[in-house]
């Protein structure tokens, strides 16, 4: 799974990256991106790949309460073409969400404490991760009409190296991928959700690398660089 990631880059790095147009607005770097935090994306706006900001956890459109979002940060690779909070969005609404990294939780032998880890590419490159998004229009808390666009990332099973602390990873896309994947079309015919699906593998070995960090990330109001540096006595995963 991915319940954490680093988002770091500035936006107009980011846009030239994928040769996108400009974010609406610009996000302070964060280094411990939780559910619900407004997050970068990349997706497909009448021709063009457009840089913007969603927020993270995806509110299906025809949720009753905007809440739900934040239990549906990931959708599981296997099941998201039938599973009904995302079947929508991956035939229509697919987006790239870039990141510095990600972290991920090993289980240790004999302690209720988690190792936490740090997963990025040693290329310095950003990861991209596969994305669906939604719009919801509801009631917000104040009984205000609101509209919300949301997303979540795509899971896989683990590669090697991940299955070292856990048996899940997000769906990591090379550029090759990347107009396949927010092809607006691609969703319209079997055929082309079967060309998608193909894309939703574990990432090739050796492309990441994982760095034992400390504890301080396991909360959420802990957010700096800091939290990247590597941990001089790490617990030893089960």
């Amino acid at each position: 799974m991915c319940g954490r990631f680093v988002s770091a880059s500035p936006p107009d790095e980011l846009a030239r990256y994928f040769e996108a147009e400009q974010a609406d607005h610009a996000l302070e770097a964060n280094y411990n991106v939780a559910p619900t935090a407004e997050v970068y994306v990349v997706r497909e706006a009448d021709g063009h790949r457009q840089l913007t900001t969603l927020r993270w956890g995806l509110v299906p459109f025809w949720a009753k309460e905007a809440k739900v979002g934040a239990k549906m940060i990931n959708a599981r690779a296997e099941s998201l073409m039938d599973k009904p909070a995302f079947r929508n969005a991956v035939r229509r609404h697919r987006c790239l969400v870039p990141a510095d990294g990600f972290y991920e939780w090993a289980k240790v032998a004999g302690q209720k404490a988690k190792q936490p880890y740090f997963v990025y590419r040693p290329d310095g490159e950003p990861l991209v991760f596969a994305g669906l998004w939604e719009r919801w229009r509801g009631q917000g808390p104040d009984g205000a009409e609101q509209t919300l666009e949301t997303c979540a990332i795509v899971t896989c099973g683990a590669n090697p190296t991940m299955a070292a602390v856990h048996d899940r990873m997000p769906v990591l896309l090379a550029p090759a991928d990347w107009d396949r994947w927010l092809d607006p079309s691609a969703g319209d015919d079997p055929a082309g959700l079967d060309r998608l699906s193909r894309l939703l593998v574990p990432a090739p070995e050796g492309l990441l690398a994982l760095r034992p960090v400390s504890t301080a990330v396991n909360r959420v109001a802990n957010n700096g660089p800091e939290l990247l540096e590597p941990e001089p006595q790490p617990l030893a995963p089960r």
